[in-house]
């Protein structure tokens, strides 16, 4: 194999890390790789991890143990994620986003890849020390932030749905009051979860609060722990209980004839 520079190799393993987020990757497997020495590949990433830090793109964190090596965390310093979420507010208080009955208009950026990354990013890095297995989400509109948020975290996603489809297999369905009072149902295959795992439950919106506490009882059904919720947007003082272990990145009032619509980042991010 032909002697590889040192930037060249910097490059090829910063892209290998910043693909693989969350991913322990052996100094093994990189030796395989470029035929460097173990001591030439922990120089390479100090100045990687140097360079992540110092332009706010993230960290590496070397793991110890037989099983340890090196990984990428797309972390950056708090001030990041405050300047995203102040540009977020600034294109949600729109006057044409308000829709009747109090509602914002959500949908595009819920598609937009840029905007996704930026709130996963964020949700991700509030949640490694909790080590969930899996990211749960309700179908439809919290599918892009909570598959996101998975990539980042390097776990599965698991989508509850309405209703049962035939193509999973036997499911658990439960019966749940929503926001509005009714009666909803969710499910999910039985199949899509183990016993004794530990669930992150990421969507998109929180306003009652009655699809997550759906979330939290289909769990329940699994005997599987939920270890915390994330929303994007969530009512301020709703007229709910408040969920335990519950961050949302924007709190949301008003909205009415009466009330104007205010936005604002949650007291944890600022």
């Amino acid at each position: 194999m032909d002697k590889i520079k040192r930037t060249e190799r910097i490059a090829a393993l910063t892209r290998i890390l910043v693909s693989r987020p969350n991913e322990v990757i052996s100094f093994s497997a990189f030796t395989e790789r470029f035929g460097s020495a173990k001591s030439t590949l922990s120089e390479d990433m100090a100045i990687i991890d140097t360079s992540l830090r110092h332009h706010g793109l993230g960290q590496l964190q070397t793991v110890a143990g037989a099983a340890g090596g090196v990984r990428f965390r797309p972390c950056a310093q708090p001030e990041g994620a405050g300047r995203f979420l102040a540009g977020l507010i600034d294109t949600l208080l729109s006057p044409d986003r308000l829709l009747p009955g109090g509602y914002l208009y959500l949908s595009d950026l819920l598609a937009d890849p840029e905007t996704v990354r930026g709130l996963s990013r964020i949700i991700a890095c509030a949640w490694y020390d909790e080590r969930p297995d899996f990211i749960l989400t309700m179908e439809t509109k919290g599918i892009p932030v909570a598959m996101m948020t998975a990539d980042y975290m390097n776990l599965p996603l698991v989508i509850a749905r309405r209703q049962s489809k035939v193509y999973e297999g036997s499911a658990v369905n439960i019966n749940y009051p929503s926001g509005s009072g009714r009666i909803e149902t969710m499910s999910l295959s039985r199949r899509a979860v183990k016993t004794g795992q530990r669930a992150l439950i990421v969507d998109d919106l929180i306003r009652g609060g009655g699809t997550a506490r759906g979330l939290i009882s289909l769990m329940d059904e699994f005997s599987v722990e939920v270890i915390g919720l994330s929303f994007v947007l969530s009512q301020d003082t709703p007229p709910r209980k408040p969920i335990e272990r519950e961050k949302s990145l924007l709190l949301f009032s008003g909205g009415s004839e009466d009330r104007p619509l205010s936005i604002t980042m949650a007291d944890w991010i600022r």
